[in-house]
C-alpha cells in the first residue's frame, strides 16, 4: 500500500514558491522536502551576459552575502561586464579627444 504524505507547510497549492520532492528518510519513511528556487547570476546591464566572478544568488540572500560576493573590485564591479565597460572608457576618452581637436582648430 502506498504511504499517505501530509505537507509540512500551510500552503496548499501547487504554486511557484511550494514546489516539494519526496525523499526517504533513514527511518523509512516518506516526506516532503521543499525544494528553494533557482539561483541566477546577474546579467550585464547592457549586454545582458551573465556577469563572471559573481556568486549565483537569489534576491532575498543578497542583503545578507557578504560584499566579496557581489561585486568585482572595479569600476562599475556588479553591473557591466569587462567587455562593456572597456568600451565605455574608450567612447569618453575619444569624446575628450574630440573636444581638444575642436579647440585647437578654433
Amino acid at each position: 500500500m502506498i504511504q499517505r504524505l501530509t505537507l509540512r507547510r500551510r500552503l496548499s497549492y501547487n504554486t511557484k514558491s511550494n514546489k516539494r520532492r519526496i525523499v526517504r528518510t533513514p527511518g523509512g519513511r516518506l516526506v516532503y522536502l521543499y525544494v528553494k528556487k533557482q539561483r541566477i547570476v546577474p546579467k550585464c546591464g547592457q549586454c545582458k551576459e551573465k556577469l563572471s566572478g559573481i556568486k549565483p544568488f537569489r534576491l532575498s540572500e543578497r542583503p545578507r552575502m557578504c560584499c566579496r560576493l557581489k561585486t568585482i573590485t572595479r569600476t562599475f564591479g556588479g553591473v557591466l561586464c569587462h567587455r562593456c565597460l572597456r568600451e565605455r572608457i574608450i567612447r569618453a576618452f575619444l569624446i575628450d579627444e574630440q573636444k581638444v581637436v575642436r579647440v585647437l582648430k578654433a
